[in-house]
């Protein structure tokens, strides 16, 4: 299973656990494209599952990053090594 990220604003963000990653996910009528992953997280005190991230389709990769930051202090799965 891959843990997928969905990254909506800077306060919100959907995670849950997916078969495949493709290029293009539709969620509640939004079109979100994978920004990031599957990645192997490295194992801590637990073994991950493969991550990948997911954005609105319209966000421009400046904004994307933005988005990211924003949400890493509360998805610790953005904050692992890989």
């Amino acid at each position: 299973m891959i843990f997928a990220v969905f990254l909506e604003t800077s306060h919100e963000a959907r995670t849950e656990h997916i078969e495949e990653a493709p290029e293009l996910l539709q969620r509640d009528g939004r079109w979100f494209s994978l920004r990031g992953g599957p990645r192997q997280p490295q194992a801590t005190d637990r073994i991950w599952d493969p991550v990948a991230v997911y954005a609105p389709d319209e966000l421009t990769e400046e904004e994307f990053q933005d988005l990211f930051e924003l949400n890493r202090k509360y998805i610790p799965e953005l904050n692992l090594k890989y």
